[in-house]
């Protein structure tokens, strides 16, 4: 049985990689990227979004040993 917290998590992992599809997407066609800092930008969130994933997988790990 799937709690309301495994709900979100599943809601908010999918919303993340949807957004991180949609903004390599930009990038590797270089439509929405006119300037290097904007690269650096985009780049920049693709990593913060990958790094928020693995923390939300570390604090599901730590919960669960409890």
């Amino acid at each position: 049985m799937m709690t309301t917290m495994d709900a979100f998590r599943r809601e908010l992992t999918k919303l993340i990689e949807d957004r991180r599809k949609n903004m390599i997407e930009n990038v590797t066609s270089g439509l929405a990227i006119t300037t290097h800092d904007q690269y650096r930008e985009y780049v920049g969130r693709l990593s913060e979004q990958r790094e928020i994933i693995d923390l939300m997988d570390e604090a599901e790990t730590n919960v669960n040993k409890r």
